[in-house]
């Protein structure tokens, strides 16, 4: 089944869907002029750039206006509908790290809905800033784990986790066998589903790479009730179409007007 062909049933199938084209060679170089200015404000450090850039789309124009670029929500609204809430947002830039050197820095095998607290199907952009490909550690996936349901969760005791909560799902319920990488080339997007399980090792290469990440769900999704575990959605913005039902609220700045 080819992926582009008939988007919906491939990423049904499969969890994820790799190499869509989302910005034209001008907009990368914009993109990436204003991200390279954030970087120069707060440094290179794991702290900074590396992870901690966190819904930026709720203050600078240039980064909602990616959250809605057309071309990125074509594909979502063939996967989850007309009407779509952006959950949160997030840069994760990975700098080289070097072949020789004994420092780690990887994201962890996991699943991003397993603390989200939002019943209903998410999709994950990974918006490339930079090329990404497995030299310079991009991501990887395990097709066709989405069907497995939310899969435990436990501390990753390897140090250099990027996750901020340093999750990681035990060795014995995934299969790296089955792994495959997605290379983008700057510019293009991967999907995939909240339950995918997925990861990407350390860069070792000699170049940086960059990704926005932004989540989306449909606004039939709900958020988790759970006392025990209260969640709260503080940049949750409506991308396309109409806040029906409103189960989220829509904090859009004053200045979006450009919504489809």
């Amino acid at each position: 089944m080819a992926a582009k062909d008939n988007l919906p049933a491939y990423f049904d199938v499969n969890g994820y869907v790799s190499g869509l084209d989302v910005l034209d060679d001008k907009e990368v170089l914009e993109v990436r002029a204003n991200f390279d200015k954030v970087q120069s404000e707060i440094g290179e450090c794991q702290e900074n750039a590396t992870y901690s850039l966190h819904n930026k789309h709720l203050t600078d124009e240039w980064v909602l206006r990616l959250t809605t670029h057309p071309n990125m929500l074509r594909p979502l609204m063939a996967i989850l509908g007309p009407n779509l809430i952006l959950l949160d947002s997030r840069f994760i830039c990975k700098y080289p790290v070097g072949p020789d050197e004994e420092k780690e820095a990887f994201v962890a095998w996991h699943q991003d809905v397993r603390y989200w607290g939002v019943q209903g199907d998410v999709v994950s952009v990974w918006l490339a800033i930079d090329d990404a490909d497995v030299e310079n550690a991009c991501m990887f996936v395990i097709p066709g784990t989405h069907k497995s349901g939310i899969l435990d969760h436990v501390s990753e005791t390897k140090e250099g986790n990027l996750l901020s909560s340093n999750q990681a799902i035990p060795d014995h319920l995934y299969d790296t066998t089955k792994a495959v990488p997605c290379p983008l080339k700057a510019g293009q997007m991967s999907l995939h589903h909240g339950h995918l399980v997925h990861g990407s090792g350390t860069n070792r290469s000699d170049r940086r790479r960059c990704g926005y990440v932004i989540r989306y769900v449909s606004t039939t999704a709900t958020p988790i009730v759970d006392p025990n575990r209260p969640r709260s959605f503080p940049a949750t913005v409506l991308a396309s179409g109409v806040n029906d039902p409103p189960n989220f609220e829509d904090h859009s700045p004053e200045w979006f007007t450009w919504r489809s």
